[in-house]
């Protein structure tokens, strides 16, 4: 039976020339019990969808029905989870979650609101923490607060609006759990907005994809049986046929190449890539392609008050030239601060890192660094912004010959139609673009990216790690990425290097990713090792997120995956 219904539903902004049609001829049923998920790329009208089941939006035309009466505002009957925490600063755990209850059961007895409170809390876990407002509590905690709030409301239907996008990974999933475990218990309808196709299996019943126009999708069935662990799931046959079929569903109909071939890079070289005079050559050694980085007993030391705190501990790892590693490990284990050493940021407490024959001394555009945040100058173009450094690194080019090492690198990122915008007219996924472009632009002896796509939802995310690995193959620069996403891991890298938690964060193990190149998620999720390295990642994870310590050496570079698989 269903609980609500659109027909023929669409949702317009603007008038005139002005008009977007956002939404366009939705027909839509919600089962009553059932947890539906949409899954979209940003901008496919995903919110504007769950606003229109809240009655927070009317449609333009076609009808919105609950339990076959029309929707024409809020109710309590339908209870919202948005991405943002929207709790009341100066109210602590309990005080927000009754402040819910006071508004939709003012008749209430005090004792029963006092008791249906604790109880709820209690569900998301924060029984410990009753007497605390937000400010002191983590972002993982405000969600669960907001949880307990609409689930005090005793809703008939859950809202979800992306409620866990801007939560680390670990996090996430925890929550992730938590909800699916409230649902169970109650069985409420649920609908939830993401866009993550591991959370959307997960938890669904039933997936339903949104496409760019404003059109819903694909719709897709989830068997697997319940509960689903995440762990499991990389053997289940069915989830690995679900995520590839939905995988490919959203690339083809959101990710479209959008590089030109119209701008030639010209044959000039940057000033750190030049040839060293020959007595500084003899004198160093001919330049190395094995050994090109080193990372030698590498220590980061912090005073605190309490004495010194060892961050970082004996981190030993050697890079050969061209070759590209991922940097993975929990929040807090010491990866960014692995990165910012390397990039001459941060200073090196003991041990030394070489890169090229030289040891890295402060900062220096052929160590080129892309940030989560790209930092542009938002009175500036995309072109101007990816110009800066340019004529630094190349001093004996033209500025025709430097305009059009910008051009190329902006064109390869796929922004051959908006150089000229500035920066505060950008997306948060083109301004990562201008970043990428950026660093390339610096033809870096190495290139540093620190979760240059954790900003970003999965899908854009996607997007620019093709990007990525396009312009890298033409350049094949040596490369780190620090990322916590163990499919964007394995994806970028050569090796995936892990790192156990902080303090005294060191390397737990390494594996190599013996999959061909050029890589395409579409043809990664088909090969049939994958998954096999997707496992090893995760084990590891898995045994250090409760804080554990390493039981073993790293794997020797060079170590195949059929052998540490063997191994373990």
């Amino acid at each position: 039976m269903s609980i609500l219904k659109f027909e023929n539903v669409w949702k317009s902004f603007g008038e005139g020339t002005a008009k977007t049609d956002v939404l366009r001829g939705i027909d839509l049923e919600v089962e009553e019990g059932e947890f539906l998920v949409l899954l979209g790329f940003s901008g496919t009208g995903k919110t504007t969808l769950i606003n229109l089941m809240a009655g927070l939006e009317t449609p333009t035309k076609g009808n919105v029905t609950f339990k076959g009466a029309p929707i024409t505002g809020p109710g309590p009957e339908r209870g919202v989870i948005f991405q943002n925490y929207s709790l009341m600063p100066w109210l602590t755990v309990n005080g927000n979650v009754r402040l819910a209850l006071d508004s939709v059961f003012p008749s209430m007895p005090s004792a029963e609101k006092d008791e249906k409170v604790a109880h709820y809390v209690k569900m998301v876990g924060l029984s410990h923490a009753t007497g605390r407002r937000p400010a002191e509590l983590s972002g993982g905690m405000r969600q669960r607060v907001n949880v307990a709030r609409a689930l005090a409301m005793n809703p008939e239907m859950l809202l979800l609006d992306e409620p866990l996008s801007a939560l680390d990974a670990l996090t996430r999933a925890n929550l992730a759990d938590e909800i699916e475990h409230i649902w169970d218990a109650d069985r409420k309808t649920c609908v939830l907005i993401t866009n993550d196709v591991d959370e959307a299996i997960v938890l669904a019943d039933r997936i339903i994809a949104l496409n760019p126009d404003g059109t819903l999708g694909e719709e897709f069935r989830v068997d697997i049986p319940r509960p689903r662990d995440r762990g499991e799931m990389n053997h289940h046959e069915g989830f690995k046929q679900l995520r590839g079929a939905i995988t490919k569903y959203l690339m083809d109909v959101g990710i479209e190449a959008k590089a030109d071939e119209t701008k030639i890079l010209p044959s000039v070289t940057a000033i750190h890539n030049e040839p060293l005079p020959k007595a500084l050559t003899d004198a160093q050694g001919s330049t190395r392609t094995d050994k090109y980085l080193e990372f030698s007993r590498l220590h980061k030391i912090y005073p605190t008050p309490k004495g010194p705190l060892t961050v970082v501990e004996d981190f030993d790892l050697k890079l050969d030239k061209g070759e590209f590693i991922s940097l993975i490990g929990h929040s807090g284990c010491g990866k960014s601060t692995v990165l910012t050493m390397a990039a001459g940021l941060n200073s090196i407490s003991k041990g030394v890192i070489n890169l090229d024959g030289r040891g890295v001394v402060g900062a220096d555009p052929e160590r080129a660094v892309v940030f989560q945040s790209p930092s542009l100058f938002p009175w500036l173009t995309a072109r101007e912004n990816c110009a800066i450094g340019v004529d630094r690194v190349y001093p004996k080019a033209s500025r025709a010959e430097r305009q059009d090492v910008v051009d190329y690198y902006l064109e390869r990122v796929g922004l051959a139609d908006s150089m000229d915008k500035p920066a505060v007219d950008l997306s948060n996924g083109m301004k990562q673009r201008v970043g990428i472009a950026r660093a390339f632009a610096l033809s870096p002896k190495l290139l540093l990216l620190d979760e240059p796509f954790g900003m970003l939802d999965s899908l854009t995310r996607w997007e620019l790690q093709e990007v990525l690995m396009e312009v890298w193959s033409r350049t094949k620069v040596t490369a780190i990425c620090v990322t916590h996403d163990v499919d964007e891991a394995i994806l970028l890298a050569d090796r995936v290097v892990m790192m156990t938690n902080g303090p005294q964060a060191t390397i737990g193990r390494i594996v190599d990713v013996d999959l061909p190149r050029p890589r395409t998620r579409k043809a990664l999720l088909e090969h049939p090792d994958y998954y096999l390295y997707r496992e090893q990642v995760l084990n590891f994870l898995e045994e250090y997120e409760h804080g554990a310590k390493p039981k073993a050496n790293p794997a020797s570079k060079g170590e195949t995956a059929a052998a540490k698989q063997e191994a373990a």
